[in-house]
């Protein structure tokens, strides 16, 4: 194993990685969050820096589910060898063990499969998890059956079939996490627009009249006061969406799905915001 991370390593830097993950799955949940609403992640002009920062929702579930797999895995491999050398019986119990898990491999190929070409539906993550879980039983049970014969595993006409299949358990844990983040950005957007008083509200001057026929926002004109006022109207009403790259993304208190309006406006001289909570 070691051999393996230092020749993965020599490809690949680990803080470069792990920085190009952490931007893959923080674009994917903020695209699906504010597609939600009728944007992506490419129109509010995020950074990087942003994108690695809005990763974390989206990947502290995968990343638990995939360090509690790695402890069974581990546990199972150590209470499988103390068994082994317990005694021949423990050994044979092992094998067992091994072809049941061999054969319930195969329903869960057949399901991944299926759910890959949309025969059945099993959600975004329903065809990377079947798959890369069968995989990952399929290794698992090979590793514990050859060491009941006592023999180093991989033997070394697996060697390439142990690779393959490692890379194979990568993509679909990528895969799965990747599914992953959309499913939360959209289920987050949903709750977000069901709460907008979550966002600040937005009192907005303009230099000039907008004309905006939101529902929920109110339009006055300001009076014309002594020389040198430059806004003449106000609007209330309006919740801040996103700010980004010198932007602000603003949408009416009562915004709804079916109703999807955005105001995009420079963030510049001519406007004047005042936020408030609530």
């Amino acid at each position: 194993m070691s051999s393996w991370l230092g020749l993965i390593t020599t490809w690949v830097a680990p803080t470069t990685l792990i920085t190009a993950l952490l931007f893959f799955f923080g674009f994917a949940y903020t695209d699906s969050l504010y597609h939600y609403f009728g944007l992506d992640a490419a129109t509010i002009g995020f950074g990087t820096q942003d994108l690695l920062l809005r990763s974390s929702p989206a990947l502290y579930l995968p990343a638990g589910v995939l360090l509690c797999a790695a402890l069974v895995a581990a546990v199972t491999y150590h209470l499988a060898t103390r068994a082994v050398r317990s005694g021949p019986d423990s050994s044979r119990a092992v094998g067992r063990a091994c072809r049941a898990v061999a054969v319930l491999v195969v329903p869960l190929v057949l399901l991944g499969f299926l759910a890959g070409f949309e025969v059945i539906d099993a959600g975004p993550m329903g065809t990377p998890l079947l798959l890369g879980g069968a995989l990952l039983l399929v290794v698992l049970a090979r590793l514990l059956a050859v060491r009941t014969t006592g023999a180093p595993y991989p033997l070394t006409g697996e060697r390439a079939a142990l690779g393959i299949s490692t890379a194979l358990i990568v993509l679909c844990s990528f895969w799965a996490a990747g599914g992953f983040a959309h499913q939360k950005g959209e289920a987050d957007a949903e709750r977000l627009a069901g709460n907008l008083a979550l966002r600040p509200a937005v009192v907005l001057d303009t230099t000039e009249r907008l004309y905006l026929q939101w529902s929920g926002v109110d339009e006055r004109a300001l009076p014309d006061a002594a020389a040198g006022q430059r806004f003449r109207y106000r609007y209330r009403g309006l919740r801040l969406l996103a700010q980004a790259n010198g932007r602000m993304f603003l949408i009416p208190r009562n915004w709804t799905w079916e109703e999807g309006n955005v105001l995009i406006l420079p963030v510049d001289a001519n406007v004047r915001m005042v936020f408030h909570p609530g």
